[in-house]
C-alpha cells in the first residue's frame, strides 16, 4: 500500500495490536490520518485503546497487523538509531510521567536538548522559559520525589514541550491537575500547535471535549468508532 505523503504526519491502515494470543484485540483494524499541524482528541472509555495507541505512535510497541506511519517511517520495521532518531522528533507525555527521580527538575526537562546537542546556553534559555510558563521555576532544583502529583504532571508537559517537537503525544494530561490549571495547560499545547506541532491528547474528560472544539477520534473496545468534529451536545454519546 502506498504512503500518503506531504502533509501527512501520521497514517493508520487497519492496525491491529493483540497483546497475548485468545484475547480480545486491544486495537482492531483502525485506520486514521493526521494533517501536519492538526490538534486532536483521542477519547473513549477506559480500556479502550487510548493507551496502546499511543503506545505505537511512540513505538514502545509494534503493531501485530496493520499498517502504520508516522512522519513517513514505517513503524513496523523501525529499529535501533532509526527508532531513536524519530522519537526526537516526538514529544510524550505519559501517564505515569516517567521522571528520572535523581534528576532535577530542570535537568529532566533539559534533557531532549541535551540530546540534539543543543548549546547549554541555548538549554538553559529554553528550559527556564518553559518551566516558567508552567509556574514550576521555583522547583527547578527539586527532584522529583518532592513534587505532587500535579507538579510532577507539569515536570512531564514542560519535557514534552520543550522541545518544540514534529508530534506530541498527551496521555491524558490534565488527569492529575486542579482544574484551574487545566486551561494553562491547553493554552500551552494550542501554543505549540500554532507553531507547527502536531498535538494528540487522550483523554476521557468531557469537559475538555465541550470547551476545545477539536477534532476528536474516538475509539470503542479497540475499534475507531468516530472521527469527527466534536459538538458539544455529542458528550454523553461517545461514552
Amino acid at each position: 500500500m502506498n504512503v500518503v505523503c506531504g502533509a501527512v504526519v501520521i497514517q493508520a491502515f487497519q492496525l491491529t495490536k493483540v497483546y497475548d494470543a485468545g484475547d480480545r484485540p486491544a486495537l482492531k483494524d483502525v485506520r486514521f490520518a493526521l494533517q501536519k499541524g492538526e490538534f486532536v482528541f483521542l477519547t473513549g472509555a477506559s480500556g479502550a485503546g487510548k493507551t496502546t495507541l499511543l503506545r505505537l505512535l511512540f513505538g514502545a510497541e509494534r503493531p501485530t497487523r496493520g499498517q502504520l506511519y508516522v512522519n513517513n517511517r514505517d513503524m513496523s520495521h523501525l529499529h535501533g538509531w532509526a527508532l531513536a532518531q524519530l522519537r526526537r522528533e516526538i514529544g510524550v507525555v505519559f501517564q505515569d510521567f516517567k521522571l528520572v527521580p535523581t534528576q532535577t527538575v530542570a535537568e529532566n526537562v533539559a534533557y531532549a536538548l541535551h540530546v540534539v546537542g543543543m548549546p547549554d546556553r541555548s538549554i538553559k534559555r529554553r528550559v527556564t522559559q518553559t518551566l516558567g510558563a508552567l509556574g514550576l521555576l521555583h522547583k527547578a532544583r527539586t527532584l522529583p520525589p518532592k513534587l505532587s502529583g500535579g507538579e510532577q504532571q507539569r515536570v512531564a508537559i514542560a519535557r514534552a514541550l520543550v522541545n518544540d517537537p514534529v508530534i506530541l503525544l498527551a496521555d491524558e494530561p490534565t488527569g492529575n491537575l486542579d482544574a484551574d490549571l487545566t486551561p494553562v495547560i491547553l493554552e500551552l499545547l494550542e501554543q505549540a500547535n500554532a507553531r507547527g506541532t502536531t498535538v494528540m491528547v487522550a483523554t476521557h474528560d468531557r469537559h475538555l471535549l465541550a470547551t476545545y472544539k477539536k477534532r476528536v477520534l474516538t475509539l470503542q473496545q479497540g475499534e475507531m468508532d468516530e472521527d469527527e468534529h466534536f459538538q458539544s451536545e455529542d458528550i454523553t454519546r461517545v461514552f
